[in-house]
Protein backbone atom coordinates (compact mmCIF):
# COMPACT_ATOMS: atom_id res chain seq x y z
CA UNK A 1 0.00 0.00 0.00
CA UNK A 2 1.45 3.35 -1.07
CA UNK A 3 2.18 6.11 1.42
CA UNK A 4 -0.58 8.43 0.15
CA UNK A 5 -3.17 5.67 0.63
CA UNK A 6 -1.87 4.95 4.14
CA UNK A 7 -2.15 8.64 5.02
CA UNK A 8 -5.80 8.69 3.90
CA UNK A 9 -6.54 5.55 5.95
CA UNK A 10 -4.94 7.19 9.01
CA UNK A 11 -6.95 10.40 8.47
CA UNK A 12 -10.17 8.41 8.08
CA UNK A 13 -9.46 6.44 11.27
CA UNK A 14 -8.68 9.62 13.23
CA UNK A 15 -11.97 11.15 12.07
CA UNK A 16 -13.76 8.03 13.31
CA UNK A 17 -11.98 8.43 16.65
CA UNK A 18 -13.19 12.05 16.88
CA UNK A 19 -16.77 10.82 16.48
CA UNK A 20 -16.57 9.23 19.94
CA UNK A 21 -16.05 12.61 21.63
CA UNK A 22 -18.43 14.98 19.83
CA UNK A 23 -22.22 14.94 19.22
CA UNK A 24 -23.13 13.30 15.92
CA UNK A 25 -26.45 15.13 15.53
CA UNK A 26 -28.24 18.21 16.79
CA UNK A 27 -31.94 19.08 16.88
CA UNK A 28 -32.78 22.70 17.67
CA UNK A 29 -36.21 24.19 18.41
CA UNK A 30 -37.04 27.88 18.06
CA UNK A 31 -40.32 29.34 19.32
CA UNK A 32 -41.64 32.74 20.50
CA UNK A 33 -42.17 31.41 24.03
CA UNK A 34 -38.47 30.54 24.36
CA UNK A 35 -36.07 33.53 24.38
CA UNK A 36 -33.19 31.20 23.50
CA UNK A 37 -33.58 28.09 21.31
CA UNK A 38 -33.94 24.67 22.92
CA UNK A 39 -31.83 21.86 21.57
CA UNK A 40 -30.65 18.28 21.82
CA UNK A 41 -27.14 17.00 21.21
CA UNK A 42 -27.09 13.32 20.28
CA UNK A 43 -23.82 11.44 20.77
CA UNK A 44 -22.88 7.79 20.22
CA UNK A 45 -23.71 6.93 23.84
CA UNK A 46 -25.87 9.74 25.24
CA UNK A 47 -28.46 12.38 24.48
CA UNK A 48 -28.42 15.69 26.32
CA UNK A 49 -29.61 19.27 26.06
CA UNK A 50 -27.64 22.01 24.34
CA UNK A 51 -27.97 23.88 27.63
CA UNK A 52 -28.44 22.53 31.15
CA UNK A 53 -32.26 22.47 31.24
CA UNK A 54 -33.04 21.99 27.56
CA UNK A 55 -33.84 18.28 27.77
CA UNK A 56 -36.22 18.84 30.70
CA UNK A 57 -37.95 21.73 28.90
CA UNK A 58 -38.30 19.70 25.69
CA UNK A 59 -39.78 16.78 27.63
CA UNK A 60 -42.23 19.20 29.29
CA UNK A 61 -43.27 20.50 25.87
CA UNK A 62 -43.57 16.92 24.61
CA UNK A 63 -45.85 16.07 27.51
CA UNK A 64 -48.36 18.78 26.56
CA UNK A 65 -48.53 17.77 22.90
CA UNK A 66 -48.58 14.03 23.58
CA UNK A 67 -45.04 13.01 22.60
CA UNK A 68 -43.13 10.46 24.63
CA UNK A 69 -40.49 11.55 27.10
CA UNK A 70 -36.95 11.41 25.72
CA UNK A 71 -34.93 9.16 28.02
CA UNK A 72 -31.46 7.98 27.00
CA UNK A 73 -31.89 4.59 28.72
CA UNK A 74 -34.91 3.84 26.52
CA UNK A 75 -32.88 4.22 23.31
CA UNK A 76 -31.09 0.89 22.68
CA UNK A 77 -28.79 2.30 19.99
CA UNK A 78 -27.02 4.44 22.60
CA UNK A 79 -25.94 1.27 24.41
CA UNK A 80 -24.01 -0.31 21.53
CA UNK A 81 -23.28 2.41 18.95
CA UNK A 82 -19.88 3.33 20.38
CA UNK A 83 -18.77 -0.30 19.98
CA UNK A 84 -19.62 -0.09 16.29
CA UNK A 85 -17.20 2.83 16.01
CA UNK A 86 -14.55 0.94 18.03
CA UNK A 87 -14.87 -1.87 15.48
CA UNK A 88 -14.40 0.47 12.51
CA UNK A 89 -11.36 2.11 14.13
CA UNK A 90 -9.74 -1.30 14.73
CA UNK A 91 -10.70 -2.37 11.21
CA UNK A 92 -8.93 0.75 9.92
CA UNK A 93 -5.75 -0.28 11.76
CA UNK A 94 -5.95 -3.72 10.12
CA UNK A 95 -6.38 -2.06 6.71
CA UNK A 96 -3.35 0.14 7.37
CA UNK A 97 -1.03 -2.86 7.82
CA UNK A 98 -2.66 -5.10 5.22
CA UNK A 99 -1.37 -5.49 1.67
CA UNK A 100 -4.72 -6.66 0.32
CA UNK A 101 -7.13 -4.19 -1.28
CA UNK A 102 -10.03 -6.43 -0.25
CA UNK A 103 -9.63 -5.29 3.37
CA UNK A 104 -9.79 -1.65 2.29
CA UNK A 105 -12.86 -2.32 0.16
CA UNK A 106 -14.60 -4.22 2.98
CA UNK A 107 -13.86 -1.39 5.42
CA UNK A 108 -15.22 1.29 3.11
CA UNK A 109 -18.37 -0.66 2.21
CA UNK A 110 -19.07 -1.60 5.84
CA UNK A 111 -18.80 2.05 6.95
CA UNK A 112 -21.05 3.18 4.10
CA UNK A 113 -23.70 0.62 5.03
CA UNK A 114 -23.43 1.61 8.70
CA UNK A 115 -23.86 5.30 7.84
CA UNK A 116 -26.93 4.55 5.72
CA UNK A 117 -28.46 2.40 8.47
CA UNK A 118 -27.79 5.11 11.06
CA UNK A 119 -29.68 7.69 8.99
CA UNK A 120 -32.56 5.25 8.40
CA UNK A 121 -32.74 4.33 12.09
CA UNK A 122 -32.59 7.95 13.24
CA UNK A 123 -35.40 8.91 10.85
CA UNK A 124 -37.42 5.96 12.19
CA UNK A 125 -36.81 7.15 15.76
CA UNK A 126 -37.93 10.68 14.88
CA UNK A 127 -41.08 9.33 13.22
CA UNK A 128 -41.94 7.20 16.25
CA UNK A 129 -41.58 10.15 18.63
CA UNK A 130 -43.39 12.57 16.37
CA UNK A 131 -46.37 10.48 15.27
CA UNK A 132 -47.22 8.06 18.11
CA UNK A 133 -48.96 10.65 20.26
CA UNK A 134 -50.85 10.28 23.52
CA UNK A 135 -54.58 10.69 22.73
CA UNK A 136 -55.15 12.23 26.18
CA UNK A 137 -52.61 15.05 25.63
CA UNK A 138 -53.56 18.55 26.80
CA UNK A 139 -52.91 20.04 23.34
CA UNK A 140 -54.34 18.17 20.35
CA UNK A 141 -54.47 19.37 16.76
CA UNK A 142 -56.40 17.18 14.33
CA UNK A 143 -54.08 15.51 11.81
CA UNK A 144 -50.98 17.16 13.28
CA UNK A 145 -47.75 15.23 13.83
CA UNK A 146 -44.48 16.52 15.25
CA UNK A 147 -41.74 14.59 13.48
CA UNK A 148 -38.65 16.81 13.12
CA UNK A 149 -36.91 16.84 9.73
CA UNK A 150 -34.11 14.35 9.19
CA UNK A 151 -31.98 17.15 7.74
CA UNK A 152 -33.07 20.76 7.38
CA UNK A 153 -35.88 22.95 8.69
CA UNK A 154 -39.55 22.28 9.41
CA UNK A 155 -42.42 24.33 10.87
CA UNK A 156 -44.37 22.55 13.63
CA UNK A 157 -47.24 24.82 14.80
CA UNK A 158 -45.41 27.86 16.22
CA UNK A 159 -42.14 25.96 16.57
CA UNK A 160 -39.38 25.87 13.97
CA UNK A 161 -37.36 22.66 14.15
CA UNK A 162 -33.85 22.32 12.73
CA UNK A 163 -32.01 19.02 12.40
CA UNK A 164 -28.43 18.68 11.17
CA UNK A 165 -25.32 16.51 11.56
CA UNK A 166 -23.10 17.99 14.26
CA UNK A 167 -19.31 17.86 14.58
CA UNK A 168 -19.14 14.12 15.32
CA UNK A 169 -21.52 13.28 12.48
CA UNK A 170 -19.62 15.50 10.06
CA UNK A 171 -16.40 13.73 11.11
CA UNK A 172 -18.02 10.32 10.50
CA UNK A 173 -19.37 11.10 7.03
CA UNK A 174 -16.10 12.82 6.08
CA UNK A 175 -14.28 9.69 7.25
CA UNK A 176 -16.35 7.61 4.82
CA UNK A 177 -15.54 9.98 1.93
CA UNK A 178 -11.82 9.93 2.76
CA UNK A 179 -11.88 6.11 2.92
CA UNK A 180 -13.56 5.96 -0.50
CA UNK A 181 -10.85 8.29 -1.80
CA UNK A 182 -8.18 5.89 -0.51
CA UNK A 183 -9.94 2.97 -2.19
CA UNK A 184 -10.24 4.65 -5.60
CA UNK A 185 -6.57 5.66 -5.50
CA UNK A 186 -5.64 2.07 -4.62
CA UNK A 187 -7.75 0.72 -7.50
CA UNK A 188 -6.13 3.12 -9.99
CA UNK A 189 -2.64 2.40 -8.74
CA UNK A 190 -0.44 1.20 -11.58
CA UNK A 191 1.37 -2.13 -11.04
CA UNK A 192 4.13 -1.19 -13.54
CA UNK A 193 6.48 0.14 -10.88
CA UNK A 194 6.18 -3.05 -8.87
CA UNK A 195 6.85 -5.26 -11.89
CA UNK A 196 9.95 -3.21 -12.74
CA UNK A 197 11.34 -3.83 -9.27
CA UNK A 198 10.87 -7.57 -9.71
CA UNK A 199 12.24 -7.87 -13.25
CA UNK A 200 15.22 -5.50 -12.96
CA UNK A 201 17.58 -7.88 -11.05
CA UNK A 202 16.88 -10.66 -13.60
CA UNK A 203 17.70 -8.41 -16.54
CA UNK A 204 20.91 -7.26 -14.86
CA UNK A 205 21.94 -10.83 -14.21
CA UNK A 206 21.40 -11.73 -17.87
CA UNK A 207 23.49 -8.80 -19.06
CA UNK A 208 26.37 -9.87 -16.84
CA UNK A 209 26.18 -13.38 -18.24
CA UNK A 210 26.31 -12.16 -21.83
CA UNK A 211 29.19 -9.88 -20.92
CA UNK A 212 31.32 -12.78 -19.72
CA UNK A 213 30.59 -14.76 -22.89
Amino acid sequence: MKTNIKILVIVSSLLLFMTLFFPIWQIRLEAPQYPTPLGLNISVDKIEGMEDNDLENINLLNHYIGMKEIVADSIPELKFLKYVFYFFILFGIVVLFSKHKAFLFGWVVAMTIAGTLLLWDFNKWEKDYGTNLDPTAAIKVEGMTYKPPLIGKKELLNITAYSYPYSGGIAFFTSILVAWGAFFIAMNQSPVEESKKISLPKLTAKRKTFGVG
